[in-house]
């Protein structure tokens, strides 16, 4: 039986894995930033054109549910124009923040569990993208996943930044 060859799908894992919880070369993981806020700061927007904290974890965990959808079915289902792409702060209040947090840790693991059955051929496979409406390979729609998740942590420095100092 020829062997499973996974070296481009475990590095994604394990840079998705690394931003999230472990030793980064550049600064803090998402673990740690989101770590550093009470409940109520997860909510603060620190300037009028700035999303909260809470605003963007529930943006990524609606990336990451379409991405799901991908993996899965071969097309996504949400898009860009979506409302829940970018919930109010009054919207996520309701939800509140730890189920915030949970529903942005389950559908990142759903993201890791499916990767994690899958082999490198995978990545050369297409799926079709509902947003910019045409195909695109797994590698790309995965590396554009890897790297949303990587704006959004720098992201979320400087909003925690200016949280902290404007209300500490």
């Amino acid at each position: 039986m020829e062997e499973k060859k996974n070296i481009l799908i475990e590095n994604l894992v394990k840079q998705l894995n690394d931003i999230q919880k472990n030793k980064l070369w550049m600064g803090d993981n998402f673990e740690k930033k989101l770590n550093s806020l009470s409940d109520e700061q997860a909510f603060i927007r620190p300037l009028q054109n700035l999303n909260s904290v809470a605003q963007i974890i529930a943006h990524l965990s609606f990336w990451n549910r379409d991405l799901i959808t991908k993996l899965n079915v071969g097309k996504g289902i949400f898009l860009e124009s979506d409302k829940e792409n970018w919930s109010s702060t009054e919207e996520l209040q309701n939800q509140g923040w730890s189920t915030i947090c949970e529903n942005y840790q389950s559908s990142l693991d759903e993201v890791l569990k499916i990767l994690n059955s899958k082999d490198d051929s995978f990545l050369k496979q297409v799926y079709y993208d509902q947003d910019f409406k045409q195909p695109f390979t797994y590698e790309f729609v995965l590396n554009g996943a890897l790297h949303h998740h990587l704006y959004h942590l720098g992201q979320l420095g400087i909003v925690i930044k200016l949280i902290k100092l404007k209300h500490n």
